[in-house]
């Protein structure tokens, strides 16, 4: 399996507005999910970086696209994260304007990774993000993450149940999609997330 020796990773900035994008052609691999899902510390780990992408016990504290370059070559984007109950109807709605305007430059270069909560399974919001990311034609890698929380006895079930849940909201002809089991904590299948990632990177070369 193909993976990727991260030489360095560096923050580059926050987009709030259109003109914030970048537009310079390098290949992105964007982490989208549920407020608190555990994305910044996914990415952190795959970085091998204790605190590069910002991580706290109060879900929605990512409000802008945040952008990390990784080896000089291609970026890491931190997406807000959807479905934060205690913000306000137009603020989840502005949210969700910027992520639509964002993806609609970003794609075809960029390949989504998709992270469900794997105790939680895929909840309708998740459900409609899976779908409207798939509208879109954007690739998709389906994460279940804090797998290690889920006892062995329940992963073959939980992990079936996420796989059909997301097929029955996905664009016709998609299939039910494959999830990567992942721990940021363990360190289980983030080797599996790489090779998602690198295959990415062969693409867009």
């Amino acid at each position: 399996m193909s993976t990727v020796k991260v030489e360095s990773a560096e923050f580059v900035k926050s987009a709030h507005r259109d003109e914030d994008f970048s537009r310079d052609g390098r290949p992105e691999v964007v982490f989208a999910g549920r407020s608190n899902v555990g994305k910044s510390s996914l990415m952190n780990r795959l970085l091998g970086r204790k605190s590069l992408a910002r991580t706290s016990s109060t879900p929605g504290r990512t409000r802008a696209v945040n952008y990390f370059l990784v080896n000089g070559r291609f970026y890491f984007v931190d997406l807000p994260g959807y479905g934060y109950a205690k913000a306000g109807r137009d603020e989840r709605r502005e949210w969700a304007e910027l992520v639509d305007r964002y993806l609609r430059v970003a794609l075809p270069r960029a390949r989504v990774v998709l992270l469900v909560d794997a105790k939680v399974g895929a909840t309708p919001l998740d459900v409609q993000a899976f779908q409207y990311l798939t509208s879109l034609g954007a690739p998709v890698t389906v994460v279940a993450t804090k797998v290690d929380q889920l006892p062995s006895s329940k992963r073959h079930v939980g992990l079936a149940g996420i796989r059909r849940a997301l097929a029955e909201g996905a664009a016709e002809g998609q299939g039910e999609p494959e999830v990567i089991p992942a721990s940021a904590r363990t360190g289980e299948g983030l080797k599996q997330v790489w090779g998602a990632i690198a295959h990415h990177l062969e693409v867009a070369r």
